[in-house]
């Protein structure tokens, strides 16, 4: 009977784990660009550039980006895209057509290339304004409170009035 209820008790737990955890509406590089160019007011985009064989960013996604308050917040400020770093398809961005490269074993993505200012490194993070311009990369394994400190300074447009610096208190 104990056994029973320990399985019991150990389910309802499970179940109500996952209905904490949110989920980020991740999409693609082209419908996050058709949205922005479709509404009025276009949120920010958000892009998460990684590899299918990078622990760290399948580490952030369970950590971070499942996080209810993570979740939360992105989805309600940015236009959340998942970009693999060596993805094969043609992505179109600023008026150039970015390709994969072959190189060696793998590859990479032009516009990863691009995006990450010529340092691959994964997982990094990249918040692009309303009109698909740079504010900044962020690269590295993020914690959830870091993370949420970093993406409401460019969500809330903090940025535009306050340097990090003084955001953060230094």
């Amino acid at each position: 009977m104990k056994l029973f209820y320990t399985i019991v008790i150990t389910l309802v737990i499970g179940v109500v784990s996952q209905l904490q955890a949110q989920e980020i509406n991740w999409m693609s590089w082209d419908e996050a660009v058709a949205l922005q160019n479709s509404e009025e007011n276009p949120k920010k985009m958000f892009i998460d550039v990684y590899t299918d064989w990078c622990k760290w960013c399948k580490v952030m996604d369970q950590n971070t980006f499942q996080n209810p308050k993570v979740a939360t917040y992105m989805n309600e400020n940015f236009y959340m895209v998942k970009l693999d770093a060596e993805g094969k398809e043609p992505i179109t961005y600023d008026g150039k057509v970015f390709k994969f490269v072959p190189n060696g074993r793998s590859g990479y993505h032009e516009l990863a290339l691009a995006l990450l200012q010529g340092k691959l490194s994964y997982p990094t993070v990249v918040f692009l304004d309303e009109g698909q311009k740079m504010l900044a990369p962020l690269s590295g394994y993020q914690e959830v409170d870091p993370f949420l400190k970093v993406a409401i300074y460019f969500g809330d447009n903090i940025y535009k009035t306050k340097d990090w610096p003084t955001y953060v208190g230094q």
